[in-house]
């Protein structure tokens, strides 16, 4: 089989760039996943704990988390990881506490806890 020669100045075959370039698009698809997998298991530990705090089913506590991002114009996960670290170390800024408690008002009669307290 001949090799390929290309004059100077002209580029690698067509082939070869199509393929570089569908390698390049698959390793950004690659790392959008790896991200959607993290995002996803901040958002599910913010809904149990939706659900063990106020008293909602899981498809509730997805609403809840949905709403309070949309009347903050937070980002959705970034409000789930707020809600992880409140989780951990109490403290919610008052505004999303506020949305919060809310929120879980317009889906049963809640109040939330003020957070784990020091051992």
């Amino acid at each position: 089989m001949p090799s390929q020669i290309h004059p100077e100045g002209s580029g690698p075959p067509e082939a070869v760039t199509d393929a570089t370039e569908r390698i390049f698009a698959l390793e950004e698809e690659v790392h959008q996943l790896k991200e959607a997998v993290t995002s996803h298991a901040v958002v599910d530990q913010a809904i149990g704990m939706m659900v063990a705090w106020g008293r909602v089913t899981p498809d509730q506590g997805w609403s809840v988390l949905r709403e309070v991002s949309q009347h903050t114009n937070i980002k959705l996960r970034n409000i789930a990881e707020m809600i992880v670290i409140w989780g951990r170390n109490g403290e919610l800024p008052p505004e999303i506490r506020s949305e919060l408690e809310d929120t879980l008002d317009r889906y049963g009669p809640t109040q939330i806890p003020e957070g784990p307290t020091a051992p």
